[in-house]
């Protein structure tokens, strides 16, 4: 699974032309599933994304979660982010896993997430659907919002360990 973890003031998700979710400050997700995704890649993402500090505290930088500030989180599947283009212009998208599979793991990986959290904080867009996402970066003094890519199994493997 790779995960893009964004800071945000607010995101929204609109299907159609209406909203269908819409969040304030917290985190906006964009989540790919790989073919060899796993329970415990969903495991191992859930927990990194409740538990990491990209949040202020009491004027110190990345010292709370979104746990710790009462956020929100706002989830988009997003099979481009398994694109391999190493070769040539076109994305090869071999590695996404297939659209049923992947929306069976997606709804584990959101089920986690209420579990482990507050379950009306957590949204979604609406899986397979073309969605437009708007997000207001929440940024610091130098203008940086707090942006995280990261690979489930990377992370698995070498930082949970």
């Amino acid at each position: 699974m790779r995960a893009v973890v964004q800071r945000v003031a607010s995101a929204s998700i609109s299907v159609d032309g209406k909203v269908i979710s819409s969040i304030s400050r917290g985190l906006m997700v964009l989540v790919g599933i790989g073919t060899d995704d796993t329970l415990a890649d969903v495991e191992t993402l859930t927990n990194k994304i409740l538990n990491i500090r990209v949040f202020d505290a009491n004027g110190t930088m990345w010292k709370s979660s979104v746990k710790d500030i009462a956020g929100d989180v706002l989830c988009v599947s997003q099979f481009t982010l398994m694109a391999n283009t190493t070769k040539g212009n076109k994305p090869d998208f071999h590695r996404a896993m297939s659209s049923n599979a992947s929306r069976e793991l997606y709804a584990t990986f959101l089920e986690k997430l209420r579990r482990l959290y507050v379950p009306d904080r957590i949204q979604d867009g609406q899986f397979g659907a073309m969605m437009n996402v708007s997000l207001t970066n929440e940024v610091w003094d130098v203008a940086t919002p707090a942006f995280l890519c990261g690979d489930a199994c990377c992370l698995h493997r070498d930082l949970l360990l």
